[in-house]
């Protein structure tokens, strides 16, 4: 994944409401949902690491649980293929945040260290393979040696894991966040932004947040090929949406009418719900090859607004 799409997911989690979000939807863990996460406080993700090489803007909270503090880790991870080596990165990530916090004073009274979640948000298209134990990369070695291997431990979640129904039934941002990313059409996009736009009616704060995250996420997929101009509001990317639609469905209508009035208009209405749902069920591919011009032009008129394939051909099937 590019780096631009890595610091798009750091901006929308340096948010403690996407945090909680993450933790209370993604993690099934009684006692991490019982604690106050109105005490949520950003950690400087900023440290250096004897050989000098810094690291800067990882993303660390922590949240109070009685007199003292739980550290939670959350490393942002979206490459297009699995690090085998995730394990001791975490490894080295956690060690090098340990010695920032010794050195800061950030330790518990009686001296021993905060506990800390290690979390690896992941999103690539490949299936994550990679184990989550880096004791499991050293092979078992007998005797001795073995009780002195490395033991460290990260808490994977995988976006790609989750359906949309099990994803729409959470009722919350970072659901709604992993929903954004596996839309397959402009359709599904918009109904998210109507999502977001009621949920964060009362918010400004996240609504400009989500139309930044947004607008950087359309631009960056290729295959919907978007040009949004600076805008920091939901329902203005709505409203773009809706027009980028209208284009494709006169620039396709055109396209047709160049190949001839009714084999154009045909090619021209598949093309358009493809674009807007994807795979078309072979008994609408089957109706339209066998429609007159009138029928064709009925559903191209009623593709701009509809919200699902049924509504276009709600007489005719």
């Amino acid at each position: 994944m590019s780096k631009t799409h890595d610091s798009s997911y750091k901006f929308l989690f340096s948010n403690p409401e996407l945090v909680r979000d993450l933790i209370i939807g993604f993690i099934p863990d009684d006692w991490l949902h019982s604690l106050d996460y109105s005490t949520l406080e950003k950690v400087p993700g900023s440290y250096v690491s004897d050989d000098f090489q810094q690291r800067e803007d990882d993303i660390v909270w922590k949240v109070k649980v009685g007199e003292d503090w739980v550290y939670l880790y959350l490393l942002i991870e979206f490459q297009s293929s699995v690090d085998k080596y995730m394990a001791l990165r975490m490894m080295v990530y956690i060690g090098l945040l340990y010695q920032d916090l010794i050195k800061r004073g950030d330790v518990l009274a009686d001296g021993r260290l905060p506990p800390i979640l290690p979390i690896v948000l992941y999103n690539g298209s490949q299936r994550w393979t990679a184990v989550t134990d880096i004791a499991e990369l050293i092979p078992v070695v007998p005797g001795l040696v073995e009780h002195f291997k490395p033991r460290l431990k990260y808490l994977l979640i995988d976006e790609n894991a989750y359906s949309d129904t099990e994803l729409a039934s959470l009722n919350n941002l970072v659901a709604a966040v992993f929903r954004f990313e596996q839309a397959g059409s402009i359709v599904a996009i918009e109904g998210l932004i109507s999502l977001l736009i009621d949920w964060l009616a009362d918010r400004p704060d996240l609504r400009r947040m989500f139309s930044l995250w947004i607008r950087a996420t359309l631009m960056r997929k290729q295959n919907y090929g978007i040009l949004l101009p600076q805008v920091d509001d939901l329902q203005e990317i709505k409203v773009m949406l809706a027009d980028r639609l209208e284009q494709w469905a006169l620039a396709y209508i055109a396209e047709g009418e160049l190949k001839g009035e009714l084999k154009g208009e045909m090619l021209a209405l598949q093309r358009l719900l493809s674009k807007r749902f994807g795979a078309i069920p072979p008994e609408v591919t089957c109706l339209i090859s066998n429609a007159p011009v009138e029928a064709i032009e009925r559903w191209l008129d009623r593709i701009i607004d509809a919200q699902q394939l049924s509504d276009i051909f709600k007489d005719d099937l």
